[in-house]
């Protein structure tokens, strides 16, 4: 199965309450911390969500 990376960028401060629960759903908290995730639609969605947020690469093995 392909799994992501996604790197959280920016703060939380000032966003709205849904953006700071998907941020925290994603296991992210902070700038710059890093999760790898797997690759399927539940993930993506909350990715759409939080776009402005975060930074996601592709990981092949």
């Amino acid at each position: 199965m392909d799994k992501i990376k996604i790197t959280q960028t920016r703060s939380i401060i000032k966003c709205l309450e849904k953006q700071k629960r998907t941020i925290k759903a994603l296991g992210l908290g902070r700038p710059n911390y890093s999760v790898i995730q797997p690759k399927n639609i539940q993930i993506l969605g909350m990715i759409a969500v939080v776009n402005h947020l975060v930074c996601v690469e592709d990981i092949t093995a």
